[in-house]
């Protein structure tokens, strides 16, 4: 049984060595150089003594920042991304709540890294991979470690912009790598197109998929998905079969209708997490590849990236939320109203138990006791559930429908609305390319942004056969493209700021 996601890199390392794990145009490295620059990294790190300790990965998107995540494993210790273009007061708060006992920087990173005063020490890469391996130390921590012991953590703001650190452990990566290849069926075949930064979750499936199978991660260039016709040739050109995206970076390409000029002929599996994915936008997509496995997937960085999937494989009609599915393997995941389970078509929060919670929140005890509880439903003996604040139901068919988030359901007009719902309504109308709602409580307005050609009055006209009046946006900003956060999910913040400036406020 595997306890440590060293032994994934170290099989395929050595049923694979010379095959290309991790890329990124011209940048490559192969399992063996993987192997090799981890275990370096990783014997570097024991100087400073620690055991479990969080060490910081500065640096920008390369296949050698992945040595890096590993070497801190090796060293008996977990890992923390942080982009180097990350903004410096979001990278100091995370800096300042770790202490981690290591900063590590590439060269290409270190003048941003020094403009963020941060007064601990910076390791440079390339001075580290100059230096030698101590194999006998290394296999002393491993003996010591177990399944339990943190792998890394990830920051999370949440909808209070203030980051927590979300702390998962090995069996929970572990849980999550070994479903997720085999639901997906994953093999040393496929190469993935990575698109979410690593400091966002969804990348920790590309990347432990590569180290357990033999598959290779292409790194996919920022900008490219600013251009959808330079992304689809790029798609194009470096083959890539697998793309597990989060919804926007899709939309992209949906709406500027690229995949009409160039439909890349490699593709046969299709992922989406992060957030809704819009039905209109999916289907643009199934139309160009009517027999590709399309998949949306749900789940938040607390439940260790995934816990719910959907395989899309019945007919979606174009004012119908896509499923976010049933729960993964070894995962249960149910919906409760209060402290009893939520029967069909009722709406409650979903709540998560099993292998994969996370340990809890970095150095942030009374958040993690506010989200990781014990389960209602069990008064005899001690089990953590995680609630989501996401709210959904079950439809007709047991599938589960994701609503809204819990603090985007408002009281209106004496009415309980999840904001969700409105939204599913406004992105079904064909003019309409992405539509996002905010509640003005002073006032007691819906507010809806979108982006799209159609009036306000032509969007009122075609709501009024999809929500009940009460429904209906009071308010209505018409924008060139809705704000984003680096995650690349819709940025509500900014749109609640930007409300707040133009009302004054």
């Amino acid at each position: 049984m595997i306890r440590n996601i060293l032994e994934y890199l170290e099989h395929t390392a050595a049923r694979l060595p010379e095959k290309t794990a991790f890329s990124a145009g011209e940048d490559r490295i192969s399992f063996a150089e993987l192997e090799t620059a981890a275990k370096k990294i990783g014997s570097y790190l024991l100087r400073f003594g620690g055991r479990n300790q969080p060490v910081a990965v500065l640096m920008e998107k390369t296949p050698v920042s992945i040595a890096a995540f590993l070497g801190c494993v090796y060293s008996g210790n977990f890992y923390t991304p942080i982009d180097a273009a990350m903004p410096k007061e979001r990278a100091l708060s995370i800096l300042r709540t770790l202490s981690p006992q290591a900063v590590l920087i590439d060269e290409k990173s270190r003048k941003r890294a020094e403009a963020l005063g941060y007064e601990g020490k910076m390791t440079a890469l390339e001075d580290i991979l100059a230096g030698g391996i101590d194999e006998d130390a290394l296999t002393e921590i491993r003996h010591r470690s177990i399944d339990t012991d943190p792998l890394y953590a990830l920051f999370t703001s949440g909808s209070t912009g203030v980051p927590k650190g979300v702390v998962i452990s090995h069996q929970s990566v572990i849980n999550l790598t070994e479903w997720y290849t085999e639901a997906f069926d994953i093999t040393e075949k496929e190469i993935i197109g990575n698109q979410a930064p690593f400091y966002f979750d969804s990348s920790v499936k590309d990347i432990y998929a590569v180290l357990k199978t033999g598959a290779q991660m292409e790194i996919i260039p920022k900008m490219l998905f600013s251009f959808p016709v330079k992304l689809l040739e790029y798609l194009e050109e470096k083959q890539i079969n697998y793309i597990d995206w989060v919804p926007s970076a899709l939309c992209i390409v949906a709406d500027t209708g690229a995949l009409e000029g160039r439909k890349p002929q490699y593709l046969k599996k299709i992922m989406f997490c992060g957030e809704a994915m819009p039905t209109k936008q999916y289907l643009v997509w199934r139309e160009k590849y009517p027999d590709v496995l399309f998949a949306n997937i749900y789940g938040p960085t607390e439940t260790t990236v995934d816990c719910t999937y959907y395989i899309i494989d019945r007919k979606i009609a174009p004012d119908e939320p896509i499923p976010i599915g049933y729960g993964c393997r070894n995962t249960d995941v149910f919906i409760l109203n209060g402290d009893r389970l939520a029967a069909e078509g009722e709406n409650g929060e979903l709540c998560v138990r099993g292998r994969c919670l996370a340990l809890g929140y970095y150095n942030n005890p009374e958040k993690t006791a506010e989200a990781f509880i014990q389960n209602p439903l069990n008064p005899h003996y001690p089990e953590k559930i995680y609630k989501t604040g996401d709210i959904a139901k079950y439809n007709e068919r047991g599938e589960i429908i994701f609503l809204a988030r819990k603090d985007h359901q408002i009281k209106h007009m004496g009415h309980r609305i999840e904001l969700g719902e409105i939204e599913t309504a406004v992105n079904s109308i064909d003019f309409v390319q992405s539509g996002v709602c905010l509640y003005d409580e002073k006032m007691q307005r819906i507010v809806l942004f979108y982006c799209g050609d159609g009036t306000q009055a032509d969007i009122l006209k075609r709501l009024r056969d999809k929500v009940p009046k009460y429904m209906f946006p009071n308010v209505m900003r018409q924008m060139e493209k809705l704000p984003i956060t680096l995650n690349g999910k819709i940025d509500r913040l900014a749109l609640k700021e930007y409300y707040d400036r133009d009302n004054g406020k």
